[in-house]
């Protein structure tokens, strides 16, 4: 199963950077650009759809992982950050800040991985840097409540929510 995310997330990441290289152009045929990469590069790819879904993930939540990698990589403006590198950021902050089911040790060094086989000398460091930073610094967005506990009104006898 691992191998077949491996190669789901390096067929996003080679989708990502195509829309990056034309300058988002082509953004709402995302899942057309995906397909043909997934059919090119992965034709016996049985998890399409976690490919699918972390390319839906990563563009509904775009603005928000941009502003993330601006938080954590300072230094860097995201347009001179490489386009191959940018894309695996993408990748690792939505798994990390966003998707559920996915360690962020996992994101890390899937991430770590990929760069080293698509970036140059310094995109296994750079991206290890960034995401890791991310990972110590910043949750989920999931809507996890505080343990309600009931308490028993006095006067009516029922019981009643306490708010969190």
């Amino acid at each position: 199963m691992a191998s077949y995310r491996h190669l789901a997330r390096s067929c996003v990441m080679q989708a990502l950077f195509e829309l990056e290289f034309n300058d988002m152009k082509f953004e709402k045929n995302s899942k057309e650009i995906l397909e043909k990469i997934l059919n090119e590069f992965a034709p016996k790819l049985t998890e399409r759809e976690f490919a699918q879904d972390t390319m839906k993930g990563v563009l509904k939540n775009r603005e928000e992982i941009l502003e993330i990698i601006q938080k954590y990589a300072p230094q860097w403006p995201i347009e001179k950050i490489a386009k191959i590198d940018r894309a695996v950021l993408e990748i690792g902050i939505y798994e990390i800040a966003f998707a559920k089911d996915i360690p962020a040790v996992v994101a890390i060094n899937e991430g770590i991985e990929i760069a080293k086989h698509f970036g140059d000398d310094n995109s296994s460091k750079f991206i290890n840097g960034v995401l890791s930073s991310v990972m110590k610094n910043h949750t989920r967005k999931t809507t996890t409540k505080k343990s309600v506990k009931p308490k028993l009104c006095k006067t009516t006898k029922t019981l009643k929510k306490k708010s969190a």
